[in-house]
């Protein structure tokens, strides 16, 4: 197959996170496998404007802002230039409506869509922008084929309009042969609880700053890391120094893979207090590393992390029912352990390799009808 591509971010894009991860799992194998893939995706200050990553072909325009305007015109200059064979869109920012800009099979990958979560998220005109956006994708990709990553985004597009029949959930996968756990090692001494990923606000990583400001209270000591980059961090900081927990609070910013293997292993369990995911990556990661996770039960989250099984899902928001998960787990070591060890079990039913069968099979099937 040649196969064009539009995402917002590349993986080596500083600001990628959990969307592009999964694009790159699943499409370099299909390169490997013989297929070819060019990209077009935004680029950032000093990135060049084609590059090869993992055998795709990259071309990058505008930034991060202006790929909305600039993309298009980007899309439809590839489409002149070379012939491919299906289109793929990841829908995971603002649509780029590519069924307008080609007869060919469009493909479309939807980690999660927004809806009024955006406005939790972003100033009102923003949010606007983005919910309204979201809102002609069922009459604009009619005749689309649609790859879900989680039941719960099923759920929601069927909901606004997508016919059930054109939609394939194919569960993102985790490098589990990497990502093991490490008794050699132990967990740190202190209770200490890990959130990465992006820093923005809907992620919720204030209820989990406001959750161990409780929590520490009735461990007698515990930590939060926090890994990652983003808009909020600046936010995030003044409220840790307003509760005066400074030191309790540790910002990584960005980390490598390896240093995010290293943090998993020795935490007491992962936090994401996200108000709606896709899927919720970082969960299945830490699973794989054998650590549990204190999730939002938020749409994405709740098939990531088990309640009772592989972690404890609460409400999101509720900074009290984060803190008790906190003491929970921070007072059990076996329980940690316990729900680690069967964490670990539930990460190995996800693999990036079936992942990409699964892709592949449906793009054929959608290039042939």
């Amino acid at each position: 197959m040649k196969i064009l591509a539009i995402n917002w971010l590349d993986r080596l894009n500083p600001q990628a996170g959990g969307a592009e991860v999964h694009f790159f799992e699943i499409f370099k194998r299909l390169v490997e496998r013989g297929h070819e893939v060019t990209l077009v995706v935004s680029g950032w200050d000093g990135a060049p404007a084609t590059e090869t990553v993992d055998g795709l072909e990259i071309v990058r325009c505008g930034s991060r802002y202006s790929f909305a305007v600039k993309g298009r015109a980007a899309i439809r200059k590839v489409l002149k230039n070379k012939d491919f064979d299906v289109v793929v869109e990841d829908i995971n920012k603002i649509p780029l409506y590519s069924p307008t800009l080609t007869d060919l099979p469009v493909y479309v990958i939807i980690p999660h869509l927004f809806g009024t979560t955006a406005f939790t998220q972003a100033p009102f005109p923003v949010a606007a922008t983005v919910w309204l956006s979201e809102r002609p994708i069922p009459r604009v990709y009619r005749k689309s084929a649609f790859h879900v990553i989680s039941k719960s985004t099923r759920d929601d597009i069927v909901g606004r309009g997508v016919r059930p029949d054109l939609v394939r959930v194919i569960y993102p996968g985790v490098d589990f042969d990497w990502l093991t756990p490490a008794p050699e090692v132990g967990r740190a001494e202190l209770p200490t609880f890990l959130y990465t990923g992006r820093l923005q606000k809907y992620k919720g990583v204030e209820t989990a700053i406001r959750g161990l400001n409780e929590a520490k209270k009735r461990l007698g000591g515990a930590k939060l890391q926090v890994a990652g980059a983003g808009d909020d961090r600046a936010r995030l900081e003044k409220v840790t120094r307003s509760l005066g927990i400074v030191d309790l609070v540790e910002f990584l910013g960005y980390v490598s893979e390896e240093k995010k293997r290293e943090l998993m292993r020795r935490a007491w369990a992962v936090v994401f207090p996200s108000a709606k995911e896709g899927w919720g990556i970082t969960n299945i990661e830490a699973a794989a590393c054998g650590t549990p996770a204190i999730a939002s039960n938020s749409p994405g989250l709740r098939e990531t992390a088990i309640d009772g099984k592989t972690g404890v899902l609460v409400e999101h928001g509720d900074v009290g029912a984060m803190a008790g998960a906190m003491v929970n787990f921070g007072s059990d070591p076996e329980l940690v352990e316990k729900l680690g060890a069967n964490a670990r079990t539930f990460a190995e039913e996800f693999s990036w390799k079936k992942a990409a069968d699964q892709t592949e099979q449906h793009l054929l099937q959608t290039i042939s009808n």
